[in-house]
């Protein structure tokens, strides 16, 4: 039997700390190798070096000389949302495969540009959205496969948390001054804000829903307390067809969704011509509604299962069989949802309804 190949792998840019699961993730592939990291502030790595016991000679401050030494043929980049054009732009010249993390980009004019490094470097593209891999959420896509709702015709998503740099968790505790959150990249006016920071996780999943349709209309509003130089909450309501959905991001939680959920919950609510179903994020189950069961039915959701499990783990597979990259995961579903939010964010701007932009 031919020895498996070891997939390379490489974490470049720290500044979004979802970088963590990432690379856990890739630790926990047998057919992958983390081969390097690199920010350019170490102590932003020493988790990762720790828990995952990188080595010292596979950790760089220079992105650069750590891709031209490892030579992976995966790149994972985490950098601050304004920057992913431009990290995508250096790294593709590598020949790496790269995973990004959440969101596509700030804008449609940067997806386009991500799109086009990387197919001009013949190398495949994915964005990754933590929310997808949701059991609750990867269950009632199998649903809406099924037909157990009939057609779907609504999506309502509600998604946020505390603040993207308040980290104490006790209730309470004091929010960050204004200046703190004006250093910090989250509330750049270039490209922070709850909404560019939230929407794309519920625009691109709803995509995925939808199994590919856009909407015809956007209209949103946003707000934030005073002073606060980009918006702490949205509400973006969707036409499609008929039919409205709606999409809701809050910085300002009552809780931090991940240790208790707060109300709204975080998660969806689809409502199709024969059902509906509940779908909220970290919970064990689901509710499916039908004109069979009126009153609900509390389903298990589906145990996660190869090679689905996790982002790096379907990406490798896809890679090594040749499969396309297809959900939420894909450059096509993705560049839909950047439609969503770029329309969305253009459309709050302007105060009024907007056809979808291309």
């Amino acid at each position: 039997m031919p020895t498996r190949k070891k997939w390379r792998i490489a974490g470049i840019n720290f500044d979004f700390r979802h970088m963590d699961h990432l690379l856990a993730y890739a630790h926990g592939e047998p057919n992958a190798e983390i081969v390097g990291i690199a920010h350019h502030d170490p102590r932003e790595m020493q988790d990762v070096i720790r828990n995952l016991q990188v080595p010292a000679d596979r950790v760089f401050t220079d992105w650069q000389a750590c891709l031209a030494q490892t030579k992976p043929d995966v790149a994972i980049l985490c950098p601050a949302y304004p920057d992913h054009a431009e990290w995508i732009e250096r790294v593709a010249s590598y020949g790496v495969h790269v995973l990004i993390e959440k969101p596509f980009a700030i804008n449609l004019t940067q997806a386009d540009r991500m799109i086009a490094a990387m197919k001009n470097a013949r190398r495949q593209l994915a964005i990754n959205w933590p929310l997808a891999w949701y059991p609750p959420h990867v269950t009632a896509h199998r649903l809406l496969r099924e037909g157990r709702i009939g057609e779907l015709q609504e999506v309502h998503f509600y998604d946020g948390n505390r603040g993207p740099i308040q980290s104490n968790p006790k209730l309470g505790a004091p929010e960050p001054s204004l200046a703190t959150k004006k250093r910090s990249w989250f509330y750049a006016p270039e490209g922070g804000g709850s909404l560019i920071d939230y929407l794309g996780y519920g625009a691109t999943i709803a995509t995925w829903y939808f199994d590919g349709r856009k909407p015809d209309e956007i209209t949103a509003v946003t707000a934030a307390a005073k002073g606060v130089p980009v918006d702490e909450q949205s509400v973006t309501i969707a036409r499609y067809g008929e039919w409205l959905s709606t999409f809701q991001t809050r910085w300002g939680t009552f809780t931090h969704p991940w240790i208790h959920q707060h109300q709204p919950k975080c998660g969806f609510v689809l409502k199709g011509t024969q059902g509906t179903i509940a779908n909220y994020d970290y919970e064990p189950t689901i509710r499916l509604q039908t004109a069979r069961h009126p009153e609900g039915r509390i389903i298990p959701v589906d145990k996660p299962k190869k090679p689905r499990a996790n982002p790096v783990q379907y990406l490798l597979h896809c890679l090594e069989t040749g499969a396309p990259i297809t959900g939420p995961i894909s450059v096509a579903t993705s560049r839909i949802g950047q439609q969503i939010v770029d329309t969305a964010a253009r459309s709050a701007k302007l105060r009024k309804p907007l056809k979808l932009l291309r």
